[in-house]
């Protein structure tokens, strides 16, 4: 009886495993696997060229420029985790009527542009930083600033050497990459999601082939010496008010923060509308159309 009861303990055990073995397998594949869309053919309504950035001549960037006026300004817009450049269509508009010039890209695994795995910011980071580069060279006299959302916020922060920029808007960024596991586990699964932490942060570690402490945005945020306007709803569950607040402290001045009412994690463009609008206008045209 004794044998039968401990034989049964350990099938349970055993069970409980494999199957947690499976779910993080699983659901590192589902996070990390690649996004692909097909994009060129949805042209949006105002006029853009499509373009093509080599990175490292390995693979290109995919991309739309909607030229502006030179000497205005040129502003490179990063897309969140699993979208693309579709996804910032509508800053792209209304900053283009200002008159700036915009780049819109898919970030690698993302969109159109190739990749067989999303990295946190790693690997993106070098091509918002090929995209930093090409817009300098195609207007050499004009500010570059950089909005990035989430995913795309973190490869601006991330990259190393640190972009050449004159200004950033960083929305819904999370300060280090173990917090962003922890708060999405725990408003997914509960609880007992984020105690499957310590197995699922190694595995991210072997799927990316990095370790998880390069992803902390944090940690880097000090190093760059460019005004910053860091965008936060006061909803947001995935980056808290307080994660959001660490950002803010660790980064040099001139530093904003803008704490958007009722706003949750994603398009915060969409949500505040106009004073989302506002607000960018005001911060850009500070440091991009300064002689």
């Amino acid at each position: 009886m004794r044998y039968q009861i401990i034989r049964w303990i350990l099938i349970q055990l055993v069970s409980v495993l494999v199957i947690v073995t499976a779910a993080i397998i699983i659901l590192g594949e589902i996070v990390t696997g690649s996004a692909p869309t097909a994009v060129e053919t949805l042209l949006p309504d105002f006029p853009v060229e499509a373009i093509q950035i080599p990175v490292n001549n390995d693979y290109v960037v995919h991309g739309w420029l909607a030229r502006g006026i030179n000497g205005h300004g040129a502003v490179l817009l990063v897309h969140s985790m699993r979208s693309n450049r579709l996804e910032m269509l509508g800053r792209a508009r209304f900053l283009n009527s200002l008159g700036y010039h915009i780049l819109m890209i898919d970030l690698q695994a993302h969109g159109e542009t190739p990749g067989d795995r999303i990295t946190f910011g790693a690997r993106e980071s070098a091509d918002v930083a090929a995209a930093v580069t090409y817009l300098r060279d195609t207007f050499p006299h004009d500010c570059i600033g950089a909005i990035g959302a989430t995913l795309g916020a973190a490869a601006i922060v991330l990259a190393d050497p640190p972009l050449k920029l004159n200004a950033m808007i960083l929305e819904s960024l999370h300060p280090t990459f173990t917090e962003a596991v922890a708060n999405r586990l725990r408003l997914h699964l509960g609880e007992f999601g984020e105690s499957l932490q310590f197995l699922l942060l190694p595995y991210f570690s072997f799927l990316l082939e990095l370790p998880v402490d390069n992803l902390n945005p944090v940690e880097r945020i000090g190093n760059l010496a460019v005004p910053v306007l860091f965008i936060t709803g006061t909803l947001d569950e995935h980056t808290t008010q307080s994660e959001a607040r660490r950002l803010y402290d660790a980064a040099l001045p001139p530093k904003e923060l803008w704490i958007v009412e009722g706003a949750g994690h994603y398009n915060m463009h969409t949500y505040a509308g106009e004073s989302y609008e506002e607000h960018i206008a005001d911060f850009l045209s500070i440091y991009l159309q300064r002689r």
